[in-house]
């Protein structure tokens, strides 16, 4: 080939390239949004509450955007409490000072303060969310992130065909005090804190509680049509089975990921997690009761026993009689949140690594503290404890002086923040989902400890969880990054047996694994996103105890393989 012919094609494929560029550069937008933070006045459950809003609005405003807009969004706090915001989800490529939680990105924004956060939605579509992620704020300060494909670029499901309707469902849970005093009471007596005293959808108990019928959530919809539901369960500390009276539902995403279609009549949703379903009303025209109730794996462990509802109405009005409810699963039904959660297929092929850099083992679990060792007089849990959570055996302590992320930043080695010592493996092995582990085992080590990744390196972690106190489906989410779901079973991880068995070919992508009632689970990523990231239970229970660490990714080579500069505005601590 001639050299002119090379310069030619060359060019040539420059000048695409460079209409690609553009047209991303046309396509995607920016957007600007203010979230105040303040209380409002709201009545549930009979009894009028001052509760913690953004803009008023609960649950909050939802953010709609295409992939690959970019976000502003600037939060004033004119509460009475230290606040930061999450972007549960969001992948925050090189933004990681925006990922929003408290003492491990940023320090918080105080009251009469305000910080702006900035980032790009880039390579997600589906349902995500925000949430406040400071102590238990998250419980009223929420809302949904509903991310659409580009214009012109069809959805990969319904035969590309957009539904008629697109409905945001946010599951929540109610406490008839302020759950800020709920965390409190019980970080300071060392006992676990109350229960709820309700379940919500979209931020309504239902007809099934006392004082709430005529603000029950009602989602009017038409004969015949195919309905987009985005379900976010946005419940501090309870997993949720899930059904529509009726009607089959279609799971086709889960966390911004795209799934096969998967009929089902019920879900199981964890915290933090969001699963998008198809339905196509085809019954006959009447009411029909969504309800939500809890998954409580735990034995003997106290949780909201309650049922949640909200209508779906075709019947063009209220009807002389009640709308039909659900069958849902025991609260104990362990078969079918497996069944549920196992069914779910990456839509295509996964893109695995060849290699594996990093080979780790967390345990996951809760544990007691003894009072003499907590150094505290007020010890409310079992025969004079405190409660606590680790992994592997470490009980993660949020910082107070300064974020994990500004200490790597500008002090290297931590500075006394934190220490880049967390083990990746547990430091003493034992049968983590016996019957009756050594009590010598029960007692976690408190430290503030990340494990430093390489840039680009492939990380597979086995979540492993123990029976210790007792043995509970922890919802476990990784900040900054997706992760493929290669596999879960119940007893102590065998490599030797379970390797074997895990999905190479199609697994799914999430942000949050349940990790099974005395079982494990098996995530894999590349670490190529520089910051510092939060793993913890979604259970908010669990991460006030410590079920927590973080990873520290190093920056790669060259700007964009590097953490962009902190914002002018960054909170001060």
């Amino acid at each position: 080939m001639s050299t002119s012919s090379v310069l030619l094609m060359t060019l040539q494929v420059a000048a695409l390239l460079l209409c690609w560029l553009l047209q991303q550069t046309v396509v995607a937008k920016e957007q600007y949004h203010e979230f105040v933070v303040q209380e409002a006045a709201v009545t549930r459950l009979c009894r009028k509450h001052s509760i913690m809003t953004v803009n008023g609005q609960f649950p909050g405003p939802a953010l709609e955007v295409s992939e690959g807009d970019s976000l502003i969004v600037r939060v004033i706090n004119r509460g009475g409490y230290n606040v930061t915001v999450h972007w549960h989800g969001v992948r925050q490529m090189r933004t990681g000072w925006s990922d929003g939680p408290e003492y491990v990105t940023q320090c918080p924004i105080r009251p009469g303060q305000s910080f702006t956060y900035r980032f790009t939605v880039a390579g997600q579509e589906g349902t995500l969310w925000w949430h406040a992620h400071s102590s238990w704020l998250r419980a009223t300060v929420h809302g949904a992130l509903i991310i659409r494909p580009r214009s012109g670029v069809p959805y990969p499901f319904n035969a590309g065909k957009p539904p008629a309707r697109e409905i945001p469902i946010l599951l929540g849970e109610w406490w008839d005090m302020n759950p800020m005093d709920v965390v409190r009471t019980a970080t300071r007596t060392g006992a676990a804190p109350n229960i709820s005293d309700a379940l919500t959808v979209n931020g309504q108990p239902g007809d099934l509680y006392r004082c709430s019928s005529k603000d029950t959530t009602t989602f009017p919809v038409r004969s015949g049509e195919t309905n987009l539901l985005r379900f976010i369960n946005a419940a501090l500390n309870t997993e949720l089975f899930v059904s529509l009276a009726g009607h089959t539902m279609t799971v086709v995403g889960a966390d911004a990921s795209y799934t096969k279609p998967h009929a089902t009549s019920v879900l199981m949703i964890a915290p933090g997690q969001t699963t998008d379903v198809l339905v196509t009303f085809d019954q006959p025209p009447g009411r029909y009761y969504l309800a939500a109730r809890a998954y409580a794996s735990a034995q003997g462990v106290p949780f909201d026993n309650t049922t949640s509802t909200a209508i779906f109405d075709y019947g063009g009005g209220s009807g002389s009689g009640s709308p039909a409810m659900p069958t849902l699963p025991a609260y104990n039904d362990t078969g079918t949140a497996t069944a549920f959660t196992t069914s779910l297929r990456g839509l295509r092929k996964a893109e695995l690594p060849s290699r594996m850099d990093e080979n780790l083992f967390f345990t996951v679990g809760v544990g007691l503290i003894n009072c003499s060792a907590a150094g505290q007089q007020s010890c409310g849990g079992p025969n004079n404890t405190r409660f606590a959570a680790s992994i592997n055996n470490v009980s993660f302590v949020l910082p107070s002086t300064l974020s994990i992320l500004q200490a790597a930043r500008y002090q290297g080695g931590g500075g006394g923040v934190f220490s880049a010592d967390f083990p990746g493996t547990p430091p003493v092995q034992f049968d983590y989902t016996a019957q009756n582990v050594s009590r010598a085992l029960w007692q976690p080590a408190p430290g503030t400890k990340v494990y430093r990744l390489r840039y680009g390196a492939a990380v597979q972690v086995v979540l492993q969880g123990t029976s210790i106190l007792a043995g509970e489906n922890h919802p476990i989410h990784l900040h900054g990054y997706d992760f493929y779901i290669l596999g879960e079973g119940f007893g102590n991880f065998n490599a030797a047996r379970d390797t074997g068995r895990l999905n190479l070919e199609d697994p799914p992508m999430r942000n949050t694994v349940g990790v099974p009632v005395n079982g494990w689970a098996v995530i894999r990523f590349v670490a190529d996103n520089p910051g510092v990231w939060l793993m913890h239970c979604h259970l908010d229970v669990h991460i006030t105890w410590g079920l927590a660490m973080a990873f520290l990714v190093e920056d790669g080579v060259g700007e964009l393989q590097s953490l962009e500069a902190p914002p002018p505005d960054l909170p001060l601590c």
